[in-house]
């Protein structure tokens, strides 16, 4: 059976070697964000995802920002190869951040107390989604991208750096850029591991 969507998603990769030779301006690159983020689902349509999706200099500053906190924690022999690795997600054409709004989360959980303790865990479940749509509509204009987890260290100094609001919990950051080599080939653990079909 062929199906479409199912292509789409098989040729989304981590794509590590990124540059900065899209096809795309930044204009459209936002509003592909945009659109993947707005129509993703959540838990009671909480729409609690937020995002900030960083260009140029500011994405580069992003990626020094990093840089600095690993350089305070990390072994000094050890930090080269982590300089190495934080150089190339700066190589791309940006980075988005992807946070989840505790404000709504809590709001939700005011209003609807029988779940109360199961809305963290849907915040949890959105950011995953729009994260995941995110990259997929990437990869689908042939941007490279990977999905990177410097919080909870670097929370203070974005919200500092760009003025975010306090309430918006950062989950993630995506690098993304022009595919500069291609992500190796893919391994799967069985289907027998995996799947259970009941008919």
């Amino acid at each position: 059976m062929s199906n479409a969507f199912l292509d789409v998603i098989k040729g989304r990769r981590s794509i590590y070697a990124i540059g900065k030779n899209t096809a795309q301006s930044e204009d459209q690159i936002a509003a592909l964000i945009k659109d993947a983020v707005k129509y993703s689902p959540s838990a009671f349509n909480s729409q609690s995802s937020r995002v900030v999706v960083l260009f140029g200099h500011q994405h580069e500053k992003l990626w020094d920002i990093i840089k600095e906190t690993l350089r305070k924690i990390v072994p000094e022999a050890a930090f080269g190869a982590t300089e190495t690795k934080l150089a190339s997600f700066a190589a791309g054409v940006g980075t988005v951040l992807f946070f989840e709004d505790t404000q709504v989360v809590d709001t939700l959980q005011k209003q609807f107390v029988a779940y109360a303790d199961n809305f963290p865990i849907w915040s949890e479940h959105s950011t995953g989604i729009a994260q995941f749509a995110v990259w997929t509509a990437l990869a689908q204009e042939h941007i490279g991208a990977t999905v990177q987890h410097y919080n909870p260290l670097i929370d203070d100094a974005v919200k500092n750096t760009w003025h975010l609001p306090a309430g918006w919990k950062l989950r993630a950051q995506m690098p993304f850029g022009s595919i500069e080599k291609p992500a190796g080939e893919k391994t799967f653990i069985s289907d027998e591991e995996r799947f259970r079909v009941f008919k």
